[in-house]
């Protein structure tokens, strides 16, 4: 069969007809109003055959005349793909010859430069083409409908792009978007081509269309000129952020994943274990919370982690106190925050946004310990750290796994009850005195000496920080691939993947690798979700890390001299600004001076306390692992690693009572991998789906060729741009400048080689600014769209104390 009528498709024949036809069978089916028309099915694009007398024949039953020929691919107009305007679409088609014509042209442009391009981008292999045919609407005004704003991601407001008598029905060429609101207000006109009545049956039309299809839609529509609507098109609004838990009243949410350096996806199981964990800690604490969400104002949207700020907005003592904490966040999320304080819908309301008996039983507890803590480890700072480190030692030890053989219901309720039963120890205590005491003596010397020391001069003393865990692995790393220098073309000369696997295989001279993975093997990129694969499982990054180490040939830009020199310059400043300091400001000159000094023995113990929980999360990760074995040796999943998109409590549900989870798996596998390529994240989100950010004002470049950010670690450097998404086998060059979405520990063996950072997004005291400032290089967060705004291998200059990013010439 080659040739079905439009009105016979549906939203199950994808493969057969394409998406197109899909949908405008769907319409058909719900009762809307659509062009006549028949579809030439996919199976004609796989023969390769145009047949050219059925086309004819169905062209002339629907009665000749000028006709619309529009591509309908199997990838088009799909949940995560709308493939907008990728392929052929050809107006005012008449005639035998034009219509093959046509026809022809529309199969061609699935090959197309831009089509190849974008299905790439989005991860998508085989595509066929079929090919709708439709009668021709006499348009008096068309244009396109967004049932929700699709700059703005707002739900409550439906957005039409209008033109009037067009030539051509195509996307983006109608004008300016012009709001329409679900109830419009009075005087509304639409901007003279659409009148009250025309925008009534468009927002109509939006409601049905929407409800019908389960998603906010993108419409094309037009009216002919006795004023009678034509849908010629509905698809998902592809680029909407998910939107958050519906609620009874407007919320705000703050993304906090990207203060640990995290904007990929959590995985379900990973925000589950996460929430699990912290639940376990508030109980050793003396909180109260329910145990089916231990912290409910965590939110997961979009498999990010948002925190629900709405109550501490809305309490009048501390809305005011907001703008200073949020400096965090970077600027345009305070200033979203900020004129968020002046909506109504945020009005102070009585009451406090937390239990007040939980906060004094938890302050009870953890502040006497704490305030000790702090105070002997900055009397005796060798003595304090090394308590954090017999802390660390003995949380570990106290990571037992379930005795085997287990069965998966024993593997299941270690993981629920035992994994994270070192968090209730003293142990963890210990460690949050010295954790806490290094904290404080990096940060309050800044305000302490503000206007003696310049911010880029304290910068300085942050560098070279020792008894930092995540340096150390650094620089174990570096070992290693000064070990692998022997076998330089071998590691230099194959893929990581392959060397991973020939690692595993036992077929790899000895670097030093075993060592390496015995002491750091828990730690991975995003390594606070459960459902990465640590870098024991895995090691090709390491592998990508160890070819980028093998590519230095200036001894003085080799790591460990870095670091070694960066710690050099910390001393000298230190013995610079202490007498100005005790000159300029006796009493507090020298309590800065000694914070500054204190500074270097306790600061770089900031990743000790996620450094002693990456334990639990490992053995963790091979307990469910193994619990998913089981589940798919069983036929309820269908390989192990399907546990990792299933909760504790879905989970449960499988090993106690059987329960088929499969659908479920497959749906979030989904959802993530189309969340995985998504370029950017909303840092403040309304409940209703407005990214505030995307109201704020554009922001103006200083000059030309000049992207403006926040400071992050004070320095300059000139180089060429490398652009990283991922930094799994990621190589970038000595002497390059890294640019990423964010960084976490994961990424920071890259920076032993760079000249320097850029971020999209980001906080001064967030992972990758603060270990820019450790390894001595500038660093420049929170510039918007930085790797879409500058390309590999672009010359730029960054300036770290200014937060500015100049592109000098394009690559």
């Amino acid at each position: 069969m080659t040739i079905i009528d439009v009105a016979a498709a549906g939203s199950s024949m994808v493969e057969t007809v394409g998406g197109k036809a899909a949908g405008l069978g769907e319409m058909i089916r719900a009762g809307e109003r659509v062009p006549d028309g028949f579809c030439l099915t996919v199976a004609a694009y796989r023969s390769g055959e145009l047949p050219e007398q059925e086309l004819i024949d169905a062209y002339e039953r629907l009665g000749g005349g000028r006709v619309a020929v529009r591509s309908s691919a199997t990838t088009e107009d799909l949940p995560d793909a709308g493939f907008a305007g990728q392929h052929d679409t050809y107006l005012n088609v008449e005639g035998h010859a034009a219509l093959l014509d046509a026809v022809r042209r529309c199969w061609d442009s699935l090959h197309n430069e831009r089509a190849t391009a974008y299905r790439k981008a989005v991860g998508v292999d085989d595509a066929a083409m079929g090919v709708v045919v439709q009668r021709m609407v006499d348009a008096e005004v068309a244009g396109v409908l967004f049932t929700a704003n699709p700059v703005t991601g707002c739900r409550a407001e439906m957005v039409v792009d209008a033109a009037p008598r067009p030539r051509h029905v195509r996307r983006g060429r109608h004008g300016r978007p012009r709001p329409l609101r679900l109830r419009p207000p009075r005087g509304a006109d639409g901007g003279g081509c659409l009148d009250r009545r025309r925008l009534a049956a468009l927002r109509d039309a939006g409601r049905r269309l929407q409800a019908h299809f389960g998603t906010p839609q993108d419409v094309e529509w037009a009216f002919d000129a006795a004023g009678t609507l034509w849908l010629l098109q509905s698809r998902p609004i592809t680029t909407l952020f998910p939107a958050p838990p519906a609620t009874r009243d407007t919320r705000l949410y703050l993304e906090v994943g990207h203060m640990q350096g995290m904007l990929r996806p959590v995985t379900p199981m990973g925000m589950s274990l996460l929430k699990a964990a912290m639940g376990v800690w508030l109980e050793s604490t003396g909180g109260r919370f329910d145990r089916r969400d231990p912290l409910p104002r965590v939110v997961p949207i979009g498999g990010r982690l948002y925190f629900d700020l709405t109550d501490f907005l809305r309490n009048t003592s501390m809305r005011g106190q907001l703008g200073a904490s949020l400096e965090v966040y970077g600027p345009r999320v305070r200033e979203a925050v900020d004129r968020v304080l002046d909506d109504p819908r945020f009005t102070p309301r009585p009451g406090l946004p937390f239990r007040l008996g939980s906060a004094v039983r938890m302050t009870l507890r953890l502040a006497p310990g704490l305030v000790a803590g702090v105070a002997h480890s900055l009397a005796a700072p060798d003595a304090g750290r090394a308590r954090a480190y017999r802390a660390v030692h003995r949380m570990r030890r106290d990571v037992v796994p379930p005795a085997e053989p287990a069965t998966a219901a024993e593997r299941l309720r270690w993981v629920i009850e035992d994994a994270h039963r070192p968090l209730r120890t003293p142990g963890l205590y210990g460690l949050m005195g010295p954790l806490v005491a290094g904290m404080l003596a990096g940060t309050s010397p800044a305000g302490l000496l503000a206007g003696v020391a310049s911010a880029e001069e304290l910068d300085v003393v942050l560098g070279g920080m020792p008894y930092n865990v995540t340096t150390d692995m650094d620089l174990a790393l570096w070992q290693v691939a000064v070990n692998a220098r022997r076998h330089r073309e071998l590691f230099l000369g194959t893929d990581p993947a392959e060397l991973a696997a020939r690692y595993r295989a036992g077929e790899l001279p000895d670097i030093g690798l075993d060592g390496f993975l015995g002491r750091y093997g828990m730690r991975a990129a995003a390594e606070i979700d459960v459902g990465m694969p640590r870098w024991a499982e895995d090691p090709a990054p390491l592998f990508g890390t160890i070819a980028n180490y093998l590519r230095v040939e200036d001894p003085e830009q080799a790591p460990d001299r870095r670091f070694e020199l960066a710690a050099a310059r910390a001393e000298r400043m230190i013995r610079t600004l202490a007498p100005r300091a005790r000159l300029a400001r006796p009493v507090r000159g020298r309590l800065a001076v000694f914070l500054m000094r204190r500074s270097r023995k306790l600061t770089g113990l900031r990743e000790i306390g996620k450094f002693a929980w990456l334990p639990m999360m490992q053995e963790s990760r091979r307990q469910l692992l193994l619990i998913g074995a089981d589940l798919a040796g069983r036929g309820l999943l269908e390989e192990a690693g399907d546990v990792m998109f299933l909760d504790l409590a879905e989970l449960a549900q499988a090993v106690r009572h059987g329960e088929d989870h499969r659908p479920l798996i497959a749906r979030r596998r989904a959802e993530y991998a189309r969340e995985l390529r998504r370029p950017t994240v909303p840092g403040a989100l309304l409940s209703d789906g407005t990214d505030l950010e995307a109201l704020a004002p554009p922001s103006v470049p200083a000059e030309d060729g000049v992207l403006v950010g926040m400071a992050g670690a004070a320095g300059r450097a000139t180089g060429r741009a490398r652009v990283i998404r991922d930094p799994a086998g990621a190589r970038i060059e000595p002497g390059e400048i890294l640019v990423a979405p964010t960084t976490d520990p994961g990424w920071t063996p890259l920076f032993l080689t760079t000249a320097g950072l850029v971020t999209e997004t980001g906080s001064a005291i967030a992972h990758g600014p603060t270990v820019a400032r450790e390894y001595g290089i500038p660093a420049v967060i929170c510039v918007r769209d930085a790797t879409r705004a500058i390309r590999t291998g672009d010359l730029i200059t960054i300036d770290g104390g200014a937060g500015t990013v100049k592109v000098e010439r394009h690559g």
